[in-house]
């Protein structure tokens, strides 16, 4: 291979320029030119493309967001959008793609492949660290450690008034997120998707707190029964208990990343370029008991990563 790209997709996460920076410099160190899609599939299409060398990759490594910037396209959902994207790849005579983002992008990662035969190896960005294959996806690390600590400043309000507080974190399909912030911030309850949520028992454990009845509750935005506000509405109606509600939002994207988060970026984008170069196409790769492993694409999604049982023990235990 003489030339590729790198592209990032779907919702940012931190450490994305770490792969970026990693993917250029593995791709330089071979030989290879690199060329940066800016603004995801939606560039693809319209052939929006940047070559990249050490010089406009420098000083990337502990910066968050993604430079090559992102986006969710509509129009390559399509058969005529995929080809369209296809057609200017052909221009600029790439010969491999590695694409940095979570199942969304991996789905469009598969059809290019299928359809038009060329060579793509995905590696994970997402911070819901939800994909089959990988241990931890680039960006998780970085957003437990952003949630937990806002969680600690809320904490102290808690204590402060002896209030319930119910704070939202990320995670629409996992509970990933909520089970790591919950347990690292001594979270009285934690509700994730993975597990049946019985707000008696949050009842029961609000009133052993006393008449202060000082609580912090840990919801995964992908819960059952709803989000934070669902939860503090039902134990309103239900149990005539206020409390507060805090949603971290979007806060759990940003920020530098994590080393965590740089060393495992910069691992994988230089285990992707080396993958293409072995043949490897229409796989992800990942990093599982510290070792590079390669996964089909279309198992990121189709196989469900699961929650370490003893985590969901070990939550109950300290609460």
């Amino acid at each position: 291979m003489r030339k590729i790209a790198v592209f990032t997709s779907g919702g940012d996460a931190p450490g994305m320029n770490a792969l970026i920076r990693a993917v250029v410099r593995g791709a330089l160190s071979k030989g290879i030119e690199v060329y940066g899609v800016l603004g995801g599939y939606s560039g693809m299409i319209e052939g929006n493309m940047l070559k990249l060398g050490k010089k406009e990759t420098a000083n990337l490594i502990s910066l968050g967001g993604t430079v090559l910037k992102t986006s969710r396209s509509k129009e390559f959902m399509q058969k005529g959008g995929r080809a369209a994207a296809a057609e200017k790849l052909k221009d600029y005579g790439i010969e491999g793609i590695i694409a940095c983002g979570g199942d969304g992008t991996f789905h469009g990662a598969h059809d290019i492949w299928l359809e038009h035969q060329i060579p793509i190896v995905g590696t994970p960005g997402t911070i819901d660290n939800d994909l089959y294959g990988t241990d931890y996806t680039i960006g998780f690390d970085t957003a437990i450690n952003t949630a937990a600590e806002a969680i600690d400043k809320i904490r102290d309000t808690a204590d402060s008034h002896g209030r319930v507080f119910i704070v939202e974190v990320m995670g629409r399909h996992a509970g990933f997120i909520a089970m790591d912030v919950g347990i690292s911030a001594g979270a009285e309850f934690i509700a994730v998707p993975e597990t049946v949520t019985n707000l008696d028992q949050l009842y029961q454990r609000i009133l052993t707190q006393g008449k202060q009845q000082r609580t912090i509750v840990i919801v995964g935005e992908g819960d059952e029964v709803g989000g934070a506000n669902t939860f503090a509405q039902i134990l309103k109606e239900r149990y005539e208990i206020d409390a507060k509600v805090t949603i971290l939002g979007h806060i759990q994207r940003g920020g530098s990343p994590t080393v965590r988060d740089r060393v495992l970026a910069s691992r994988l984008g230089v285990a992707a370029v080396d993958a293409l170069l072995a043949g490897k196409t229409d796989v992800m790769v990942g990093e599982i008991n510290s070792e590079i492993v390669y996964t089909p694409l279309e198992e990121t999604w189709t196989k469900r990563k699961p929650i370490n049982d003893y985590l969901i023990l070990l939550a109950d235990i300290l609460t």
